[in-house]
């Protein structure tokens, strides 16, 4: 396997039995699987139940993947949960053997709101911990959506103390932009171990993603196919998943053009997070770890970058601390 790419130079340690993700070293000591099931918003068609969710977390287990993502306000802990019970109770996996990501919502952010919070997802997804939590978005909200200005420093203290309890191992952050991440760094002094945000390849984030490494902040990316598969009509940018570019790429390697788009994420030393409830979309979304993308080819792939986003959440740019462009 080559060794990823970026300042931030992980440590590759190839699991044991074959056709698992490979994992890299977090900054505090614990491994993270570079490549997650990803469930949640876009994960499930409205003419499917939340129980395909449950059924896609037991494929994936199946198919070798050790890491899934969810979220408190996906909806979807229980149905993870109950995933994860059961391939342990089928012998498939102990639980020391997956990485289990959720995510702290927007009106949960004052100190003592958050170890509760997590608590409740622990409860819903059936675990005794979490391997990393991070808080979803910088941006505050009242119950009733409304928005609130509570500082991400006193959420950030609130995140330490849960992983304190041992309620989660690691603790990290999602859609913070560099003058946020780069403020709890310095007034903190606890480095996140994960910064979770939008790359694509019309979304490439190389300032951010620099950073990021720069500060040993592992980057997981959501939304990892961008507008090749989430068209969204004819106003979508390129590239789509007939693009010439890629299908040349997918036919030198005989994969797909979504598997060349995954291998262009690892080989920039990201954690992509594909979703599917498809069985055999989940089983191709792993399959990328017996090629490798050249410095060339990945430098082909980035030129697509429109710095478009697929995720906008735009009914929340007059909020405090958006992170996001205003305009």
């Amino acid at each position: 396997m080559n060794t990823l790419r970026g300042l931030f130079v992980f440590n590759l340690i190839a699991f044991a039995m074959a056709g698992l993700a490979p994992c890299i070293q977090l900054n505090d000591g614990y491994n993270i699987p570079i490549l997650a099931l990803g469930t949640g918003r876009g994960t499930i068609k409205e003419s499917e139940t939340l129980d395909q969710v449950r059924q896609a977390v037991f494929w994936a287990i199946e198919e070798g993947y050790r890491h899934i993502d969810t979220a408190a306000i996906y909806g979807d802990e229980e149905q993870v949960g109950l995933g994860i019970a059961e391939a342990i109770n089928k012998g498939i996996v102990t639980r020391d053997q997956l990485f289990v990501t959720t995510k702290l919502w927007n009106d949960k952010h004052a100190r003592q709101d958050v170890v509760p919070a997590l608590r409740e997802s622990l409860r819903r997804l059936g675990l005794d911990y979490v391997d990393l939590y991070l808080i979803h978005f910088p941006i505050s909200e009242k119950a009733d959506g409304s928005p609130d200005n509570i500082d991400h420093l006193e959420t950030w203290q609130g995140m330490q103390e849960a992983r304190d309890l041992g309620l989660a191992r690691s603790i990290g952050v999602s859609n913070f932009n560099i003058t946020q991440i780069s403020r709890l760094v310095e007034s903190s002094g606890v480095r996140p171990a994960v910064n979770q945000f939008e790359v694509n390849p019309t979304m490439t984030q190389e300032p951010l993603v620099t950073h990021c490494q720069n500060l040993g902040i592992a980057v997981m990316a959501y939304s990892p196919f961008g507008f090749v598969v989430s068209r969204k009509g004819s106003q979508a940018p390129p590239p789509g998943v007939d693009d010439p570019t890629l299908v040349a790429l997918a036919n030198k390697y005989g994969k797909t053009v979504e598997q060349i788009v995954l291998r262009y994420l690892i080989e920039r030393g990201l954690i992509p997070i594909p979703k599917s409830t498809n069985k055999g979309r989940i089983a191709q979304n792993i399959d990328v770890f017996d090629f490798q993308l050249s410095d060339n080819e990945v430098a082909t792939i980035s030129r697509f970058n429109k710095n478009i986003r697929v995720v906008n959440p735009t009914d929340w740019k007059d909020y405090p601390n958006y992170p996001f462009e205003r305009d």
